[in-house]
């Protein structure tokens, strides 16, 4: 195998591990979020699309290189001695070996890379869901904690205020009882002021009565005697 088929050979057993590494449970995806999130990381991903377009590009045509060299190797042989004919097939079917070798290396290096490129993008995306499912959550207990406490509050208040409603209700029913005694003994009041205003009116025409009698009765007296000196003066 030649240097450059080696180092593809090589590459393809990186990227075997790396995505083993990235589908078993090894890490968690927000380990895998750091990881990708690290300094050394970072400074290369400022530039990782134009290293994997060069990378797609290199790749494709050594898959170029190796479909060219088995479509050269694959075709039939034209052999004008019959004694290197066998050595010649053997040689040919080596190199259409080599070269369907060289097929399969670098269109699964190809594949793969694709293969790495999209778990990484979706292991990033689902560590990214994962944190906002985490801050969601944490923002709806905080949210039920006070929905919670203004419930408690608004029952206590609810609580005070009939309280206060049934503390008003009794006052403004003993207000009313009070006003209903105090109406019924002034209808007394007044009943008795009129009963006393009639029994005042009804002595008051006695007394008028009884001083015209006592009058006239003087009256009569003062003559009686007038009379009876004139008699003795006779």
């Amino acid at each position: 195998m030649s240097l450059q088929w080696t180092l593809i050979a090589s590459f393809l057993y990186v990227e075997v591990a790396l995505v083993l590494l990235l589908v078993l449970p090894v890490a968690s995806p927000t380990r895998w979020q750091k990881l990708f999130r690290s300094r050394f990381l970072q400074s290369i991903s400022n530039q990782a699309s134009i290293y994997f377009v060069v990378l797609l590009g290199v790749l494709v045509l050594f898959l170029l290189d190796a479909i060219r060299e088995m479509r050269k190797y694959s075709g039939p042989a034209d052999h004008s001695e019959h004694h290197h004919q066998l050595n010649l097939e053997l040689q040919e079917n080596m190199r259409l070996f080599r070269a369907q070798r060289n097929f399969y290396i670098s269109g699964f290096a190809l594949f793969l890379s694709l293969v790495i490129r999209r778990l990484v993008l979706l292991i990033s995306t689902q560590a990214t869901l994962l944190a906002q499912n985490e801050a969601a959550m944490r923002q709806a207990q905080s949210a039920t904690t006070t929905a919670r406490s203004l419930l408690s509050q608004r029952t206590v208040g609810e609580s005070a205020q009939n309280d206060s409603n049934e503390a008003h209700d009794k006052a403004v029913s003993e207000l009313k009882n009070q006003i209903k005694e105090l109406q019924a003994k002034n209808s007394e009041l007044e009943t008795t002021l009129v009963k006393e205003k009639k029994d005042k009116e009804a002595i008051k025409s006695q007394a008028e009565s009884l001083a015209k009698e006592y009058d006239r009765l003087t009256s009569e007296h003062v003559k009686l005697t007038q009379s009876s000196g004139d008699k003795k003066s006779d």
